[in-house]
């Protein structure tokens, strides 16, 4: 079976938070925002992988849906961090674009799965 690009690149971006979670437990004494950037920058993948055992088409698009409520929300705990400069401005824009294009790749398969609902 071939790999999708979305459940390659969420876990590439989980790989990429755990990465960035290490360095703000270890060397920024940050525990509370990255513990919150952790869990919905890594449940993103998990909720991938969850859907493509989903039972009917309507809870393959309910698991995605949640996985771009979680993406938002890693958007946002990196907003944070970065505005109360725990990460700089050039690490954010790095994770940031990889966190947008996971939310362009998710509204764009919910979308498109919605569609194919209602043919």
């Amino acid at each position: 079976m071939k790999e999708s690009v979305v459940r390659r690149k969420s876990y590439e971006f989980a790989l990429r938070i755990v990465k960035a979670y290490k360095f703000l437990c270890f060397e920024q004494r940050e525990y509370v925002l990255s513990k919150q950037m952790l869990r919905s920058g890594t449940a993103i993948g998990a909720l991938i992988r969850e859907a493509q055992y989903g039972q009917s088409p309507p809870d393959f698009i309910h698991k995605l849906s949640i996985a771009l409520k979680e993406a938002s929300e890693t958007q946002y705990w990196l907003e944070l961090l970065k505005d109360s400069e725990f990460i700089d401005e050039k690490v954010f824009i790095s994770i940031n674009e990889d966190c947008l294009e996971l939310i362009k790749l998710l509204t764009s398969s919910i979308k498109t799965c919605k569609r194919n609902l209602v043919k």
